[in-house]
């Protein structure tokens, strides 16, 4: 990694100051007016959930973003402005990535002899592992009270917040918590502590590379865990659909697990990847020939219908006028220049073909959080059927669907959600969450006694069954 060069100046954007000058300054205007309006052009055509958005405010926010564009100082700026708009549809599948060119100066909670993990816990950010020669100095559990002399929940407000692209409050708290501290090199952080014992630290970090790797207490990074609980349970966490290798990995435990008497799974990491794995792995969990998934709409946009939607002022009491194929048409333009005509895809199921010696029918509990999102709420809506699942925990991130993507000018990568998702029955879930059936909290003291009270939840549930 470089060193940082250059006089550090100030930008309220990381919320500290960074070095301007190492950072790359390749772009034109002319690239910059294209790409965001390359954007704004494809969020307007393929957006799922634009009938969600303040349309007077897009357009408004465009255009304020057509002059400061042009004006930035570098392409992180640049970048900065694009993440921030996309950040204000609220969809965890619309979101603007940066470029190599820029990723390679930009390090996450590293400061040289200190190496940070945040999450949010119970409304606080709380450092959750440290580098290991620190773990004395600041002890897991310690609460960042206050950044760059502001309150914690002010400056995420103002100085993270606006650039997470998630869909509910607390997915979009949970996924700050792992952006705060985030920034180029050099950029500088003024942080208040508060110790588990009460005592406050006050430190200056500056963003270098951490010089130290290992990190207090070790977590599993893995994909998939499993381990035998006492009452005959088995645990299972399945912290990522990306990869093939979790299937193979839990087909590996289903002769332990057809022992047990109970089965938790954990998808509170599990910020998706592949439905496909996620159904193969529900297909041997249940009796049933074919698993019932998300309904399916895509936007189904024609331009003549905007034209006789907009031009007419086509209202809903004009929808119910005429023959029925005359009411068939007003209501499409009508719908139409509202952004909410959509097509539905006509199938909403899989087929099952696992044999059935294969498959373990047992009482099963799923446990949810704020980060638990895409392809593992695909996992969850298909099990709202079966009687022998429940949920416990936090409700989810509420975000899933199809991101179409495309390139920007300088190397990054944008993404538009072309899917909208419901349940089979119709109900909404992206940008709710889906709500556990037992809803449970883990507090700042449980994390630093090592108790997990979702965890303890589903055991007293599956003891009982």
């Amino acid at each position: 990694m470089k060193k940082t060069l250059g006089i550090l100046c100030a930008l309220l954007l990381a919320g500290g100051s960074y070095a301007q000058s190492q950072l790359p300054n390749t772009l034109s205007k002319i690239d910059k007016i294209y790409g965001l309006s390359k954007y704004w052009n494809e969020v307007n055509f393929n957006f799922a959930y634009l009938n969600k958005v303040d349309k007077n405010q897009w357009e408004e926010n465009y255009k304020e973003l057509l002059a400061k564009v042009q004006n930035t100082k570098n392409d992180y700026d640049y970048y900065r402005l694009l993440q921030q708009f996309s950040a204000s549809l609220k969809d965890g599948h619309t979101s603007i990535f940066l470029p190599k060119s820029l990723t390679k100066f930009i390090l996450n909670g590293e400061f040289g002899d200190y190496k940070l993990v945040i999450t949010t816990i119970d409304g606080n950010m709380v450092i959750t592992q440290v580098n290991y020669s620190k773990r004395k100095e600041i002890p897991i559990g310690t609460v960042i009270t206050a950044i760059n002399g502001q309150q914690t929940a002010d400056y995420l407000a103002e100085k993270v917040l606006p650039y997470i692209s998630y869909s509910t409050e607390k997915s979009r708290e949970a996924l700050a918590a792992t952006q705060i501290l985030n920034s180029p090199i050099g950029t500088e952080y003024q942080l208040q502590l508060k110790k588990p014992n009460g005592k406050l630290l006050h430190k200056t970090f500056r963003i270098s590379p951490a010089k130290e790797t290992k990190l207090y207490p070790e977590m599993s990074s893995k994909a998939f865990e499993f381990k035998k609980l006492d009452r005959n349970l088995v645990y299972i966490a399945i912290n990522s659909f990306e990869n093939a290798a979790v299937v193979t990995e839990f087909k590996n435990k289903l002769p332990a697990i057809r022992k047990a008497d109970g089965l938790i799974i954990d998808l509170r990491k599990n910020m998706g990847g592949n439905s496909g794995f996620a159904y193969t792995i529900l297909k041997h969990l249940t009796h049933d020939r074919e698993l019932v998934i998300n309904r399916t709409q895509v936007l189904d946009y024609n331009p003549l219908f905007e034209f006789y939607g907009v031009q007419y002022n086509i209202q809903a009491k004009d929808t119910a006028q005429g023959s029925p194929e005359n009411r068939k048409l007003l209501q499409r333009a009508y719908l139409t220049a509202r952004d909410s005509y959509f097509y539905e895809i006509p199938f909403n199921t899989h087929d099952n073909q696992i044999n059935k010696s294969e498959r373990v029918v047992l009482p099963t509990v799923l446990l949810t959080g704020p980060l638990t999102a895409s392809s593992s709420e695909d996992f969850i809506v298909a099990t709202d059927n079966q009687h022998h699942i429940t949920t416990i925990g936090q409700p989810t991130a509420g975000t899933t669907g199809m991101a179409m993507g495309f390139q920007l000018p300088g190397g990054g990568w944008a993404r538009i959600c072309i899917k909208k998702e419901r349940f089979p029955d119709g109900r909404e879930y992206v940008g709710y969450g889906i709500q556990p059936k037992v809803q449970v909290k883990t507090t700042v003291q449980d994390f630093i006694q090592q108790k997990d009270p979702v965890l303890r939840t589903a055991i007293a549930y599956l003891v009982k069954k």
